[in-house]
């Protein structure tokens, strides 16, 4: 899948289809508008295309939420759906004043030459939010696209949503969480070298950036953790580590039965058990007797699936 890099990188296409959002999670909701978008672009014999943003809108507005997903396993995962082109916008000052008509014309015509766009029910774009599903619908009778509105997926009556899905992974409903998803929640990243205090109370932990000033989950957690083609069970710590007064939030992972040198490997962490929430304690005795009590608590949990 091509990744451009700004609207600056933005050269003038040959039509495509296409669609807009931050697809955080790409959640069941998102995957039913991509396979939309992919199957009328075979049938167009154009490109897929989607846009996407580098810096969320509601995060330049002051409004951060906790992202579902990194942008590398946002971006593999829309290309495992079959889209051929992911256009990354930086939400800067500049794109935020731009309108929504300007942005039709100036980028998803002009430039992008759009032929078919699929957009979600509750989807705004442009200065102050004036874009919306009825306004493409107007604008496509006298500019040569179709406007395709793809109804919202719900799932027991709830609505698919990244909001109700991080909802759901602060109660540690990992469970209905999946469903929403359609897979496992999971964080993945590159294993680093950490200050091994683990080792020094007989519970040595990979450390695994998470490059995520909000995370989706915090506490302690029955997992599982893949990489080189091999799945391991554990208990995962995400948090700042009060024990040891940390500051940055850290995701680290006890891995049961493991002692191997896997520093660089990418690794990728599916959250399945919510065991407690990350405590401070007094001392490292209590925090090694807590660890201990933790670990047995996530092997009784794989022992009862």
């Amino acid at each position: 899948m091509q990744l451009i890099r700004g609207l600056q990188n933005l050269k003038k296409q040959s039509g495509c289809v296409l669609t807009i959002g931050n697809f955080d999670g790409i959640h069941t909701g998102h995957q039913k508008i991509i396979k939309s978008l992919v199957s009328k672009a075979k049938t167009l014999g154009v490109p897929s295309l989607i846009i996407s943003f580098s810096v969320p809108p509601q995060s330049f507005f002051g409004r951060p939420k906790a992202r579902l997903s990194s942008f590398r396993d946002k971006h593999l995962f829309l290309e495992s759906l079959g889209v051929e082109k992911h256009l990354l916008i930086h939400f800067n000052k500049s794109f935020s004043q731009m309108s929504a008509q300007s942005f039709v014309e100036d980028v998803l015509l002009a430039t992008l030459k759009m032929q078919c766009c699929f957009i979600g029910d509750d989807f705004r774009f442009g200065k102050d939010r004036q874009g919306d599903y009825s306004m493409l619908e107007s604008m496509a009778k006298n500019n040569g696209f179709v406007a395709k509105k793809v109804k919202r997926v719900t799932l027991n009556e709830q609505r698919v949503s990244s909001s109700e899905i991080r909802r759901l992974l602060r109660l540690g409903e990992f469970k209905m969480a999946e469903q929403l998803l359609g897979r496992p929640f999971a964080i993945g990243g590159r294993i680093l070298h950490g200050e091994k205090r683990g080792r020094t109370i007989g519970f040595p932990t990979i450390n695994i950036s998470i490059r995520r000033r909000l995370s989706p989950v915090l506490g302690v957690f029955a997992v599982l953790i893949e990489f080189n083609k091999k799945t391991y069970q554990g208990v995962c710590n995400v948090g700042k580590r009060p024990t040891v007064g940390g500051e940055k939030t850290l995701l680290e992972v006890y891995i049961f039965d493991f002692d191997k040198n896997v520093y660089g490997e990418y690794a990728k962490v599916l959250f399945r058990h919510r065991i407690r929430e990350e405590m401070k304690f007094e001392s490292f005795e209590q925090l090694k007797d807590q660890i201990a009590m933790d670990a047995n608590g996530a092997r009784r949990y794989f022992a009862s699936q």
